[in-house]
């Protein structure tokens, strides 16, 4: 693995797991913290969801690789970004996840909507609630992460 990666420009950024070690290791445990005792296929949404809004192709690219692997469909990914038009696609619970997950990422538009978090309260108990949030919260922070350091899609370098 090189230390830097190469922007567009060809100008070199930081490989901030080796620049950051101890906060790249506390981003992961962060992250897994958040998945505990949520559903692969929701945590995959969630992720394919926030880095669509963030136009992060390095992680919309892992997590729709992660996504297939937990068991998601083509047409089910294809529909993640219009899911509010392609509804019968989604459960309540998947719906109510994916506007918190737009609240949360575009939260500078306009807050988190008490009708949203509402819905959100309604289909998760307090402690998936909290874990669906975590996991919001790590994705737009990986998120940042690879597009500040100019991560190239399909370069997983998670081995």
């Amino acid at each position: 693995m090189t230390t830097t990666n190469t922007h567009v420009t060809g100008t070199a950024r930081l490989n901030f797991a080796k620049a950051a070690p101890k906060v790249f290791r506390a981003l992961i445990g962060f992250d897994a913290a958040a998945r505990e005792g949520l559903d692969p296929a929701l945590v995959e949404l969630i992720q394919v969801r926030a880095s669509h809004l963030n136009r992060c192709a390095y992680c919309l690219h892992m997590h729709t690789n992660d996504a297939r692997k937990a068991g998601e469909t083509e047409d089910r990914l294809h529909m993640v970004p219009v899911w509010r038009e392609a509804r019968h696609f989604f459960t309540e619970q998947e719906q109510a996840a994916l506007a918190l997950t737009e609240a949360v990422t575009l939260v500078a538009d306009g807050g988190v909507p008490d009708e949203v978090y509402a819905r959100a309260a309604a289909h998760f108990d307090e402690q998936e609630l909290a874990h669906v949030l975590s996991l919001i919260l790590a994705i737009n922070t990986w998120n940042r992460v690879a597009l500040s350091t100019a991560k190239v899609a399909g370069t997983d370098e998670r081995g």
